[in-house]
């Protein structure tokens, strides 16, 4: 079964907008596993524009499922993770000043950096996912970094199911195969939706998460988070 974790940095965005505590960040994440969220993920950034350093220890201590930290790993970064030891780190390789994640690692270039990294994290008893585009190339050079996953940068294939759903899922469909292949685990995300999850679904094998922030939370609005949740999680269903 594909797991759904939720990034609740949307959450904060809209409480930092205001200061205060409203809405209630962990209160959020505890309502998020309680309909159904397998995971909570947050990427906090250096100016902390939405996720802070004490949002990511008070998440430690509440979250149940699974508590998934990424971001660039930069020292701040890196000790943060070290101090809040979640159960996965996914490294993404973002500036400073980036509004969103948009691209991922180049394997091959980064490798020893990154399997200093891996080693470090492995060292700590953390789960560690580095997310690439579904190059074969940058797949094989993650496997070689010692991960134990990939995240698949699926922004491309968010743009492309709108034109042509069978030429967006290919390059993903060999990205995949050959991670499972190499014995890497399988996670996705970035502009995935409830247009476009069930079909990245039921055609990548071995998926074991997806992450879901920006869209979910949009869906809440009109929805409500409750039926939001359920409604992805239908999506990752084997017959949605």
């Amino acid at each position: 079964m594909t797991k759904l974790s939720v990034n609740v940095n949307k959450i904060a965005t809209i409480r930092n907008a205001r200061g205060g505590n409203n809405p209630n960040l962990v209160q959020v994440a505890k309502d998020c596993e309680g309909f159904g969220a397998e995971g909570i993920t947050v990427h906090p950034r250096p100016d902390e524009r939405h996720i802070t350093t004490q949002d990511v220890f008070d998440l430690k201590k509440i979250v149940t499922t699974e508590f998934n930290i990424e971001g660039n790993p930069d020292k701040r970064f890196m000790q943060l993770v070290k101090d809040a030891l979640p159960e996965q780190v996914t490294l993404v390789p973002d500036a400073d000043d980036a509004i969103t994640s948009n691209a991922g690692w180049d394997t091959i270039t980064h490798q020893s950096k990154l399997q200093d990294l891996v080693g470090f994290f492995k060292d700590l008893g953390i789960r560690t996912s580095i997310f690439v585009d579904p190059q074969i190339s940058m797949i094989e050079g993650a496997a070689r970094t010692g991960t134990d996953r990939i995240e698949l940068y699926t922004e491309s294939y968010a743009v492309e199911f709108l034109n042509n759903r069978e030429k967006a899922i290919t390059s993903f469909q060999s990205a995949a195969n050959k991670a499972s292949e190499l014995g890497l685990g399988i996670n996705a995300g970035h502009d995935l939706d409830l247009e476009n999850l069930q079909y990245f679904h039921q055609n990548i094998e071995n998926l074991q998460e997806v992450s879901i922030g920006h869209a979910l939370v949009c869906d809440a609005l009109y929805l409500g988070l409750e039926n939001t949740i359920q409604l992805y999680k239908r999506q990752l269903q084997d017959e949605a």
